[in-house]
């Protein structure tokens, strides 16, 4: 739990927070004690205090392994009639279709089960909706046209919550097995051969945490156990599961599924394999990215995962699930370009978008506090990027945002984005409870919506009656948590890795604040897009380079030119930055206050 110390006695940084230590009291003893006992760097297990790991669990959480983590699968309900099921369709050899969603981990766990299915010469289809005509999940026109030429379908990342699509491929003579891990919106499809999802009502496996691709290759582990326990002869040898941790680890790191337990172990493991390269499609996508150093959860969720996104946002929604099963490196690269096209396409697209959302919100705020909820529309918007309009206004303005684009017939898409602490899901239910929105729904972080235009007021007074008070005390309370302080001279690339150690960080595992005390800002200017590149030195004059990424006419950004020269506390994360052979620390700035 939080405490409430000030760290460093900062009341109000240069972004309006106050700073407090991550840790109370009883963390601290549990860190001091950790570096005793297992002779953890003091900084480091303030990480893993702070993240709740216990003294006695420190050692086996350094060095996380699937095998000790990895739960039954058989645990899971219905997991047996699907592992069976898919087993029976491999005796048989027949053809398999596999629906999934647009997002990275629908692409991931497509491409998994695809893989594996091609292992045994099973003739198998991805389809991948589009997300502008077809919305998400299954609807009954393509399950019903993927019937046609397949006996089983798999959806994966989706199906939960889709029983008329279910009932109606069933009833065109294709069975189906659901493999999803959302959250149930009512009862489950009865038409389907099986519904694996850790988050139904009646699993007791306490897996939820896991994304659909985590889904995935727990069903695969099974449906080797069944086709070894039943003697199917196959005609080959099992496949090498662990090859493909790779596709299930980018999938966690960009679902945002908490890093926790099997989770971890998914990444830890996952990103060794994705950095020999044996996916041509994934390789080709971080050379595209232009990585230039080792594949670490950054890469993914920063570069690799917006690329596969950007197919499903405004091109072809299957290009990063064909990518992700090629073996052939001229078609994978050819694909890899055509992401990256379409994701600096969406890039210009955001920028457009994101200016006028800007200018927008900053009429809205302008009179006082502003809104509790952000809500920004237009007509000109792309849809599929409305989720990251939301985002982005969202670290502005540090409240809830809904970002709205509305169709010619006057119903708008939105995707909206909460703060810490407020649950957006359920302001979006009481929403639809009260007839302000054709349909909407999500979690706590985050919601999509429909909206008419005629409604739009409604729901933006809704909105401030339901949650001004709660957003009102949470941007008033509203801090930095930090971990622990460390200098220029301290910032090495030893204490990198074993920082590193304690990773991945993500969804449930955050990343780690540190604060460099009284450095020195010894330059700081403009680069690429709006960052803030800067020198920091320490009292000993050592230095180390940073950056504020997109901090340019932001209060961080104005506040760090204004103290050029300045001795100045800064929060950030320590990171690595790989040079013409070379590799230093370097520190990305979230924060600032003056050293007082």
């Amino acid at each position: 739990m939080i405490s409430e110390r000030l760290f460093l006695g900062v009341e109000q940084s240069a972004t309006g927070l106050k700073w407090i230590d991550r840790l109370g009291q009883r963390e601290a003893n549990i860190a001091l004690a950790m570096a005793q006992n297992h002779g953890f760097p003091d900084l480091v297990t303030r990480v893993l205090a702070g993240r709740g790991v216990g003294l006695d669990e420190a050692a086996a959480f350094m060095e996380p392994t699937i095998k000790s983590l990895m739960p039954d699968p058989a645990s899971l309900t219905d997991m047996n009639r699907a592992a069976e099921r898919i087993a029976s369709a491999i005796a048989t050899h027949e053809s398999v279709a596999i629906f999934g969603d647009y997002d990275v981990d629908g692409a991931c766990s497509s491409a998994i089960l695809s893989r594996f299915l091609s292992h045994y010469g099973i003739a198998n289809r991805i389809y991948i909706p589009d997300r502008i005509f077809e919305g998400y999940g299954p609807n009954p026109a393509a399950m019903q046209e993927l019937a046609g030429h397949a006996s089983l379908i798999v959806t994966v990342d989706c199906g939960t919550n889709s029983a008329a699509a279910i009932e109606a491929a069933k009833a065109a003579g294709a069975e189906v097995v659901v493999l999803d891990h959302h959250q149930v919106g009512g009862e489950l499809p009865a038409a389907a051969h099986a519904v694996v999802n850790p988050n139904r009502e009646d699993d007791l496996s306490g897996q939820g945490h896991l994304c659909a691709a985590g889904v995935v290759f727990l069903t695969l582990v099974q449906t080797l156990r069944t086709i070894r326990e039943q003697h199917i002869a196959t005609g080959v040898l099992a496949p090498d599961l662990l090859s493909l941790l790779d596709l299930v680890a980018l999938a966690t790191v960009c679902d945002v599924v908490p890093l926790k337990e099997l989770n971890r172990a998914f990444v830890v493991k996952g990103i060794l394999v994705a950095r020999a390269q044996q996916n041509v499609g994934l390789a080709a996508l971080a050379r595209v990215s232009r990585i230039g150093e080792p594949l670490n959860a950054f890469h993914f969720a920063y570069l690799v995962g917006p690329r596969i996104n950007a197919g499903g946002r405004i091109g072809d929604a299957g290009l990063g699930a064909r990518l992700l099963t090629l073996d052939d490196p001229n078609e994978a690269m050819r694909i890899a370009e055509e992401l990256d096209r379409l994701n600096q396409e969406r890039q210009a697209m955001e920028t457009i978008m994101l200016e006028q959302a800007e200018a927008e919100a900053m009429v809205e705020l302008s009179a006082g506090t502003g809104p509790a909820v952000l809500v920004t529309a237009s007509d000109d918007w792309h849809p599929g990027i409305v989720g990251l309009i939301a985002a982005r206004l969202k670290e502005r303005t540090r409240r809830p945002v809904f970002a709205v684009a509305f169709n010619a017939n006057g119903t708008g898409s939105g995707s909206g984005r909460s703060i810490n602490g407020f649950d957006l899901g359920k302001l979006v239910r009481s929403a639809v409870e009260q007839g302000l929105l054709v349909k909407g729904g999500g979690h706590a972080m985050a919601a999509g919506i429909t909206v008419e235009r005629a409604k739009l007021g409604a729901l933006r007074a809704f909105f401030e009656e339901n949650a001004g008070e709660m957003v009102g005390e949470l941007r008033c309370n509203a801090s930095l948590a930090i971990d622990g302080a460390l200098s220029a001279a301290g910032a090495t690339v030893p204490l990198y890795d074993t920082l590193e150690k304690a990773g991945p960080y993500g969804s449930g595992h955050p990343q780690p604040v540190l604060v460099l005390p009284h450095h020195r800002l010894v330059d700081a200017r403009m680069v690429g897009t709006a960052h803030v590149k800067a020198t920091l030195a320490g009292a000993d004059g050592k230095r180390i380079n940073a950056i504020a990424f997109r901090a340019v006419g932001s209060p961080l950004g104005d506040f760090l030119f204004k103290e050029l020269g300045q001795s100045l506390h800064v929060a950030g994360n320590l990171a690595l930055n790989h040079w013409n052979g070379s590799t230093t620390t370097q520190f990305r700035i979230l924060d600032a206050a003056k050293a007082v």
